[in-house]
């Protein structure tokens, strides 16, 4: 897989968020009804606002990071975190991806990840357990899709490293 930092890793999520919107022309100006009953499906388009905005991003990063600390194939990775500032910097790289108002402000990937030389295993274990979260907040299959895919184009800034 092709590495990315963190402005292409950004751009990924920007990318997939918004890809379905670039498909569609905008609607021309009209008055119609019909067009007035469309307009509130273009505003859910952008995948921040179809995850519910920044409470439920937080939500689903505060039981990510819970299952992580559950998770004993890789917990002893985090043992030495800061986990306050891991779900800061989460939180705003998510919103910021998923096209919401937030700047992250943390590392490129790569430099986070830099001489951790994390297995495959690991960052699979870490996809689990962010799954685990987006299953229990009912995050539809679109959404769930679109960070996962996300996620794996990180991973070459993440394994290895």
């Amino acid at each position: 897989m092709r590495r990315f930092n963190s402005l292409h890793t950004t751009a990924i999520f920007f990318a997939l968020a918004t890809a379905a919107c670039k498909e569609s022309k905008p609607p021309a100006a009209d008055t119609t009804a019909e067009t007035a009953a469309a307009a509130p499906v273009a505003a859910e388009e952008v995948l921040y606002v179809r995850l519910g905005g920044k409470d439920a991003i937080t939500a689903v990063i505060d039981d990510f990071v819970a299952n992580v600390a559950a998770d004993k194939r890789i917990n002893a990775r985090f043992a030495n975190t800061n986990i306050p500032h891991l779900k800061q910097m989460l939180v705003e790289q998510v919103c910021q991806a998923t096209g919401g108002p937030c700047t992250y402000t943390g590392k490129s990937m790569r430099d986070a990840h830099k001489g951790m030389k994390i297995t495959e295993a690991e960052f699979n274990a870490l996809v689990e357990d962010l799954t685990k979260s987006l299953d229990k907040f009912k995050v539809g299959e679109k959404e769930k899709t679109e960070l996962l895919t996300a996620l794996g184009g990180m991973k070459g800034d993440i394994v290895g490293v």
